[in-house]
């Protein structure tokens, strides 16, 4: 009951959160689907896969979030809980291969964590008869066929051994080769324990389909129920952090610009024409987009990285490769602290070095060489 409440209720809030994040479908946010898809191609073991997804991008966003929200809230009301487990021990092992895989030390992603913790739902077959929508329609048809309830009950194992010695590979003797069952076992039940034959148990199981199905439609529609009305109330609220950092560096070619001044001498008509070559590397754009204590995004030509180019209280610009070294998310620039931050697990970095001020990103940003032209403009050497 502890590890379903967690894994439910911890589900359920990473689904809702999503979908009442404009952001989080916004391509020009840092905390985007698409900027953390953008990062995890040049991190993950999967990255042939991931570079065909990125124009499909949003979709997948919507499906992980409404896939979080059903997991969640499966888990929660003990619901086909085993398929619920399913669903999230593969949900867990994709973000694990794809977000926190180089995750250091691996402990820190909770990918990892969260694929191990669905397995004993998977082995032990579902959230059990207590407090659990598969508990209470199995009573239901239980009642419905005058059968004993189906809530489990504590025997000692050494008890099971002595009584019930005429049962192999699962299926009871003593019920004519039927599979063994605590609610209907002559041995422990004696006279009590009810004639169940085949016919009776698929009656049980066709009741249990029936009634599961219904349920699972009605689940269904509340799950869409509550993410449409979790992402519009999202949107009119607006209370989603805004994304900084969004201004967006053309990059141009190679430069070749020059800049000439000419000097009249007070007497004669000689001039002299001075040219001072712009710097050398990728035209990123001019200046005056990057006001101070302001910061730009560009895309990195040579990685497809995105990029973060910051103009200090100083007056210098500086540049960094924003891809987190923790997960991959794509990093930004927070004006009043002073920080380049990650939106997605917190890490912050000096703006002077790139250095990690907290963590868990295990090591500092990744620096590049942003010079200022003559010209006002700013290039990536």
């Amino acid at each position: 009951m502890p590890l379903r409440l967690f894994l439910g209720v911890t589900f359920v809030y990473a689904g809702l959160q999503k979908l009442a994040n404009p952001n989080f479908f916004n391509a020009k946010s840092p905390i985007s689907i698409q900027a953390q898809l953008i990062g995890s191609v040049h991190t993950s073991p999967l990255h042939a896969l991931l570079v065909h997804l990125e124009p499909a991008s949003t979709l997948i966003g919507v499906t992980i979030s409404l896939g979080e929200l059903a997991i969640g809230i499966g888990t929660l009301l003990g619901f086909w809980t085993r398929a619920a487990a399913i669903g999230g021990l593969i949900l867990s092992l994709s973000l694990f291969l794809t977000v926190s895989y180089h995750s250091s030390p691996y402990f820190i992603g909770a990918d990892i964590v969260f694929f191990f913790a669905w397995i004993p739902f998977i082995i032990a077959g579902g959230g059990g008869s207590r407090l659990s929508l598969d508990g209470r329609i199995a009573n239901r048809v239980a009642n419905e066929q005058k059968l004993p309830s189906r809530d489990l009950v504590a025997i000692p194992f050494a008890t099971v051994q002595t009584l019930c010695g005429n049962f192999s590979r699962g299926n009871c003797s003593a019920r004519g080769g039927l599979r063994c069952d605590a609610a209907a076992c002559p041995v422990l039940l004696g006279s009590s324990g009810p004639s169940v034959t085949p016919v009776v148990i698929d009656a049980l199981r066709r009741r249990t389909v029936v009634l599961g199905g219904a349920t699972a439609v009605a689940v269904a529609a509340s799950v869409l129920l509550l993410g449409g009305v979790d992402a519009a109330a999202g949107r009119i609220i607006g209370n989603a952090p805004a994304p900084r950092g969004s201004n967006q560096l053309g990059i141009g070619s190679t430069s070749t610009t020059t800049s000439t001044s000419t000097t009249t001498p007070t007497s004669g008509t000689q001039t002299t024409t001075s040219t001072t070559p712009a710097p050398k590397g990728r035209l990123l754009g001019s200046s005056s987009q990057v006001p101070k204590n302001q910061a730009a995004t560009f895309t990195v030509p040579t990685t497809g990285d995105p990029g973060i180019v910051i103009h200090t209280d100083a007056g210098q610009f500086v540049g960094y490769d924003a891809v987190c070294p923790h997960t991959g998310c794509t990093v930004g620039y927070s004006p009043t602290a002073k920080v380049i931050y990650c939106p997605c697990h917190g890490s912050e970095f000096q703006v002077v070095n790139g250095d990690v001020i907290v963590g868990p990103a295990p090591r500092g940003l990744t620096k590049l060489n942003i010079v200022e032209g003559p010209n006002g403009n700013l290039y990536l050497d």
